[in-house]
């Protein structure tokens, strides 16, 4: 097969400093390392991590100037000189963990989420929010050929996220969860998680577009915190025996949902913590929270395992999560929307236009 064609420059969404504009111009496609292969982003998924890494309120500093976007989906058209796992014209993503240091305990443990030198695509390192993009070969998502690459794009954080904290909340087939954030991009694709894993759900979010959205995505429970006059009652409540969820997956974007998890999670539940608000702290009443035993536990990414299993869901076709197509050229539409809280489901980028 002959090498595809490879400009010399491209377009991307730039910002130079944080919350400055974000500029839609040209930069040089960029060369791969040794170690790295170059994709053609064909669609990149938009993620509330990309706001944040915008702004710069979170106490990892970016990158700047930046390149933001870590959910990418193309095709690999080039290949570093040490590159054997990968081969050009394979389609792949670019997720969150860019490339870790193989070497600590983390790496070595399949942790390699938490090591301590991680690369963060859309945040140390430039993103997908442009046509061609340089990722560590070794942690490229594999996506089998023929796939809907706009469908999985979201897959590849908001999808992997999801999948990783409903494996870390130990929820079995059968037994529920609440989901708080359920209307929203990781909301939408974790409903869908939960469901193909047999897990009954108690959809927390606020807004009658997104509860039609979690209806029609098979879920019979669905409480408005804006309209609920007693959050922790009504969860409490859903539940079948009414002694509260098994777990909770927290993906709010505001603290007040993190203080109101421990109350209604049925005793010996887990919440589990997912969403970064920015600024935020986790409170839970100690002695509540002792007597009940109830587990408090951040999940953080999912490892490449849990990425290859998250997306080998979405290729049998049991998730299928919505989602909006807009050109690249819209990002900062896309960041306006999601600062008013005005997106049900996930927005997602065509990177041609």
């Amino acid at each position: 097969m002959a090498a595809p064609q490879i400009p010399k420059t491209q377009m991307a969404q730039v910002f130079e400093k944080n919350s400055g504009p974000i500029v839609f111009k040209e930069i040089p496609v960029p060369e791969p390392g040794p170690d790295e292969v170059l994709i053609n982003i064909k669609y990149s998924g938009v993620c509330h991590t990309d706001l944040h890494a915008w702004h710069g309120d979170w106490p990892l500093p970016t990158k700047l100037p930046l390149v933001g976007g870590h959910e990418g989906a193309g095709e690999v058209v080039k290949l570093g000189s040490l590159v054997n796992n990968v081969q050009v014209g394979d389609l792949a993503g670019v997720k969150w963990l860019n490339g870790s240091c193989s070497s600590c305990d983390y790496c070595m443990s399949a942790d390699e989420p938490l090591c301590p030198e991680p690369i963060l695509s859309g945040y140390t390192v430039d993103g997908s929010f442009q046509q061609y993009c340089v990722a560590k070969a070794a942690h490229v998502a594999k996506i089998p050929k023929g796939t809907d690459l706009a469908a999985i794009a979201p897959v590849l954080c908001a999808g992997i996220t999801v999948y990783k904290g409903l494996k870390e909340s130990e929820v079995r087939p059968g037994q529920t969860i609440a989901i708080v954030g359920a209307g929203g991009g990781l909301g939408s694709l974790a409903l869908q998680y939960a469901k193909a894993m047999g897990i009954h759900v108690i959809a927390i979010d606020t807004g009658d577009d997104k509860k039609e959205m979690c209806e029609s995505m098979g879920v019979k429970t669905f409480i408005d915190f804006a309209k609920s006059k007693n959050v922790v009652k009504d969860v409490q409540a859903a539940s079948p025996d009414g002694m509260g969820p098994h777990a909770v997956i927290l993906l709010a974007v505001s603290e007040r949902p993190f203080q109101q998890a421990a109350e209604y999670v049925r005793p010996k539940g887990t919440v589990v913590c997912i969403g970064l608000p920015g600024n935020a702290f986790l409170k839970a009443p100690v002695f509540e929270s002792v007597v009940r035993m109830i587990r408090i536990k951040g999940s953080y990414v999912g490892n490449r395992k849990d990425s290859a299993e998250a997306i080998d869901f979405f290729t049998r076709g049991l998730i299928k999560a919505p989602f909006k197509i807009v050109g690249l050229s819209e990002l900062p539409k896309v960041f306006e929307l999601m600062e008013k809280g005005a997106i049900a489901g996930r927005y997602v980028l065509d990177n041609s236009k």
